[in-house]
């Protein structure tokens, strides 16, 4: 809930596309439905991702507008969870069991694909006993002003809350320049009195 206190790094995104009439009861049922949901203990590498509330990231219902939308604002987080192994450990664990594998067979060396059976089998393993890191991305949304502020200045993570909140949504999130901000007569004045480039000359 970094967006609801202390001091917040934020880029703007312009909304693009036009919200339906009703758009409360519709947005509600699409944050639910594209809300973070546990995975399996067996889940492997691949991050899971889905909206959660600002409050608390466990919190992934959407029922009570209260918690959520305060018009014309609307506040929620993107939930990311990724499991990692240590490689360095994962890679020396994998060789002692070459080696052992090779010690009992009489042989010098481990196929590739004994190698990589080992390893799969490995990683199976661990993930099932590893917790996940959990990031979450929180963001304001002026529905009527047609912007959307985004707690983090990260390109990775602006591009994955892109898709998903289009996935979501069916908006377009489009970085906002500064010249945004003001009116169009003022912001054509400044890009107008811009000093020109001079021409290079060959």
């Amino acid at each position: 809930m970094a967006i609801l206190s202390g001091a917040l790094t934020v880029r703007r995104f312009l909304v693009v596309g036009d919200v339906p009439e009703g758009f409360r009861d519709t947005y509600r049922d699409r944050l639910n439905e594209y809300a973070f949901v546990e995975p399996p203990i067996e889940k492997g590498k691949e991050p899971t991702e889905g909206w959660c509330q600002v409050h608390n990231l466990l919190d992934t219902e959407f029922d009570d507008f209260d918690r959520w939308l305060h018009m014309p604002y609307a506040m929620f987080s993107l939930r990311t969870d990724k499991k990692a192994l240590p490689a360095k450990l994962l890679t020396a664990t994998v060789r002692k069991k070459c080696d052992e594998w090779c010690q009992e067979r009489g042989v010098e060396r481990c196929p590739a694909s004994v190698k990589s059976e080992i390893k799969e089998q490995l990683e199976t393993e661990w993930l099932a006993r590893t917790l996940p890191r959990v990031a979450t991305t929180d963001c304001v949304w002026n529905i009527d002003g047609g912007y959307l502020l985004l707690h983090s200045l990260s390109e990775g993570v602006a591009d994955r809350f892109r898709k998903r909140f289009f996935q979501t949504f069916g908006l377009k999130l489009i970085p906002a320049s500064p010249l945004d901000w003001i009116e169009a007569e003022v912001a054509d004045e400044l890009v107008g009195s811009a000093p020109s480039m001079p021409e290079v000359s060959e």
